[in-house]
């Protein structure tokens, strides 16, 4: 019976223990005209652009004032499904399936899509 219950509290200090490390996706699924689209913590459509590539942001200066990233903090580890990517400042920034996540600065509200096709087709909603 001790060992039972010493191999059982050794289990549950194990499963605690893994539930503490374990990561929350950086970003949620929402509701857009498109369909199912990922967002931000408040909602916000997130966006991909077709110009990064290798897993590295082709949006930095002026282009990230309109297009925010999608931000990790450094000691940010990844979830399932999500990357994270260094940006030309050092910075980091959540991918999802090796895309780098954005938000649209002409976005006003939850399942707004304004920046999808924008700049001749470059810019879309990123989906689940």
């Amino acid at each position: 019976m001790k060992k039972f219950l010493a191999a059982a509290l050794t289990i549950a200090a194990l499963t605690v223990t893994g539930a503490a490390f374990a990561q929350m996706a950086p970003a949620k699924t929402g509701d857009s005209s498109k369909g199912k689209v990922l967002t931000d913590a408040k909602g916000m459509t997130l966006y991909t652009f077709d110009k990064d590539a290798g897993g590295k942001s082709a949006c930095n200066g002026p282009c990230a004032g309109n297009w925010p990233p999608l931000m990790a903090s450094a000691d940010a580890k990844p979830a399932t499904g999500y990357t994270i990517v260094a940006r030309d400042d050092g910075s980091k920034q959540w991918a999802y399936k090796g895309k780098p996540l954005y938000t649209w600065k002409n976005d006003k509200k939850p399942g707004d899509i304004t920046g999808d096709g924008f700049a001749n087709g470059a810019w879309h909603v990123a989906q689940p």
